[in-house]
Parts: C-alpha cells; structure tokens; sequence
C-alpha cells in the first residue's frame, strides 16, 4: 500500500486514467488490510459483515471467504433474501424490525430462506404482523433475533445516551420478550443482538476538539462497564426460555472492546472495510482509506479556487460538516463554508487549488462507508497501478433497499 497520500494520488490516477469521472474506486490491498486487522481485532471471535456498509455483492463475498469472517448483518429483509437467493451467504441476520410484507411472504414461502434469515425483533407485534402475512400453520418456523437496548441510562429514564433502537433495555424485559417468543408457534429464538452506538458510532478522538474527545472517552468507559453487567444478565434471563445460536455486538469502533464481552459470541464490523471519514476520530484503531470517489475539475473561477463537477454526496446522519465528503487528494483543499458540497458543483480552495488544471481529478473520501454506493452503479477495483475490474454495486443492479 501506499505509504504517503501523493503516492496513493499517483497510483489512482494511473489505474483510472482511461476513465471519465465522477465514479467510485476501492483500493483492494487497503481493503484486504482492513479486513485483516478487524479479524485480528475480534480477538478470535467470529466477524459478521454489515452489509449496509459495503453494497457490493462481490465485495461482500471477498469479505466472508476471509478467515474469521463469518455471516451477514443485513439492513432489510428484502436485502437479506436477496443475498442468500444469490448465494452470497447462508447465514444473513436483518439488524432492523421490517414491515416489508411481500418480503415476509417471500421468506414464509421458501424454506431455503427460512433456514437462512433471522429477524430482529423487540415487540410482540412485530410477530403479530408477521402472522397477519403468513399464518404459522402454513410456514416453516421462523428465526428471531431478540434486539437488546444497549444505550446508556445514567439517571434512569431521564438520560439517554445512545440511538434509539429497541425498547427492552434491562435483563427482565429481555427474559420476559423472550418467553413470549417462545411460546409463539412458528417461531425460534435464536440469538440476541446489542449494539452500542455510543461507543462503536462514536470517535473518541474527534480532531481539534480534545475536551469534547476526554469526554466521550469518560463516557465510553462508564458506558461499557454498565453494559458489560446488564448484557450478561439479559443473555442469561433469554437462554432461560430459548438455545441462543448467538449473542451479537459491536461495531467497527468498538470491535476489541465488544468481543472481550464473555457474554457476545460474534461482533459486527462493515465500514472499517472501506474506511470512511468518521473513523478518522478514532484512537484505537483508524482503517485505511479504501474507499473513494473522483470528481473533475471544471472551472478555475478565481486565483485559490478550483471547481469541481457535482460532489455533494452527502451522508445521514445529523446535518452537520461531518456529514460531508472530504477532498481528500491531492492534500491541501477544503470545502469553501458558503457553499459546501453541491449538487452539481463544488469549489475548493486550499494551498493547492492553483495547481490544478481542467480536466485534472480530485479524489473525495465519503463520510459513511456504503452509502458512497448509492452514488455509482459500480465500483472500479484498483489492484496496485491498474484496475483490476469492475464490481456492480446494490444499484447497478437495480437494487435499491432503503
């Protein structure tokens, strides 16, 4: 790989030059490295892909056909039926409750999916609505996943620290869900899943803000602590009524911490695979930028601007900066503050927009890791000095999910 940003602008460009931009690189050996330090980082436990964070079919199957790497964390039903129909995985685990009907149909209705695909679920009338669609006396059983909060109550009720996910926070309302699953025909409590998002989706070392970085890391400890006991005791109060297959947790930013958890038997990682700009805030590991998107410059408007063709690719999340995409090479440009990245153009300035001509590349760096594939109806696989193929992403092949 690389060992300086220059030498990687270099390499890109001349893998990609008989290309026109904008489209979407991945950089396969910062790939491969970044796979190979999340296995290394779950501490031999196996490492399910989150499917969200790639959106690439035969990435995907790169991933999973590495040591350690082991299943994927689907975000919709119709996502995860899809990939095992094409026989990326057999073992696919939707890490949101769903709604989607013709999905559930589809999974009633073919028992090869039933055996594969797991449900998330953190109320009774996510089954409710599942029996609405197929009644249990014409499916096969399905699987459960029981969705455990793990946010942080440091006052009760009054203080929530974490996302908004499932509703069953302690160890009581965990065995109590969990009875109730297993005394509903057509279902099979298979595992449970924990995501802490305070401590995973959070850099706790965001750059030129120390105070706020000591903060989150105070946080973090207290928060992991808490979580280590009440996971423990909840997994124990389910195993009560059900055989878990599994206990899932984690994310690429809490990879290490979460699988010295005794009570979690796999973790989750996906971005760190490409390695997107909000893991540069992190102190225990930072991936590799693997992932990227080039844009041409079009317009010299003024002395210390140069523009570039669209650009505003924009991640979820709160509206805010780091949000953003990053003009990542060549070093040395930022986003103007009164424009941003925009639709169909964006001007940069920095200590070497001069240098810049029309027709020249600069290769941005997306916030988020798969939502950079809603942008590109495939990705350009770069192996060293040359492009190695192509690889379609979930839109070009007419899938979009969410």
């Amino acid at each position: 790989m690389p060992t300086t940003r220059d030498d990687l602008r270099g390499r890109l460009d001349r893998a990609t030059a008989t290309l026109d931009p904008p489209f979407a690189a991945v950089d396969l050996a910062a790939f491969d490295a970044n796979a190979a330090a999340l296995g290394e980082l779950a501490g031999g436990k196996p490492v399910r892909v989150a499917s969200k964070s790639v959106r690439c079919r035969e990435l995907l199957s790169r991933v999973l056909a590495r040591p350690q790497w082991a299943g994927v964390l689907a975000f919709t039903l119709a996502e995860a039926n899809w990939l095992v129909s094409c026989g990326v995985t057999d073992d696919a685990v939707v890490a949101y409750p769903t709604a989607d009907r013709q999905a559930l149909a589809e999974l009633a209705g073919d028992p090869r999916l039933a055996a594969a695909v797991t449900l998330m679920v953190d109320d009774p009338a996510q089954l409710d609505l599942v029996d609405a669609v197929v009644a249990p006396s014409h499916r096969p059983p399905l699987r459960i996943c029981l969705d455990l909060d793990a946010s942080w109550r440091p006052l009760g009720a009054r203080v929530h620290v974490g996302v908004r996910r499932s509703p069953v926070h302690t160890a009581a309302a965990a065995g109590a869900l969990a009875a109730r699953i297993a005394g509903r025909p057509g279902f099979t409590l298979v595992g449970v899943m924990a995501y802490e998002a305070q401590i995973a989706g959070l850099g706790d070392a965001p750059p030129g803000q120390a105070l706020r970085g000591a903060a989150l890391r105070l946080m973090q400890r207290r928060s992991y602590r808490e979580l280590l006991a009440r996971r423990g005791a909840a997994v124990a109060a389910v195993r009560e009524h059900a055989e878990l297959e599994f206990v899932n947790g984690g994310g690429t930013g809490s990879l290490a911490a979460t699988s010295a958890d005794p009570a979690v038997t796999e973790v989750t990682a996906g971005s760190g695979l490409y390695g997107p700009t909000l893991f540069d805030g992190y102190r225990a590991w930072r991936p590799s930028p693997a992932a990227f998107f080039a844009c041409p410059v079009v317009r010299r408007p003024a002395p210390g601007i140069a523009t570039v063709l669209g650009g505003g690719w924009i991640a979820s999340g709160p509206a805010e900066s780091s949000r953003l995409p990053m003009p990542w090479l060549p070093a040395g440009l930022k986003l103007l503050g009164t424009e941003g990245a925009g639709e169909v153009q964006t001007p940069l300035t920095g200590a070497v927009a001069d240098s810049l001509r029309i027709g020249d590349r600069v290769w941005f760096r997306h916030a988020k890791a798969g939502e950079l594939c809603e942008h590109a109806n495939e990705l350009h696989l770069v192996d060293g000095d040359f492009t190695a193929g192509t690889a379609p992403t979930y839109r070009g092949e007419g899938k979009v999910f969410l």
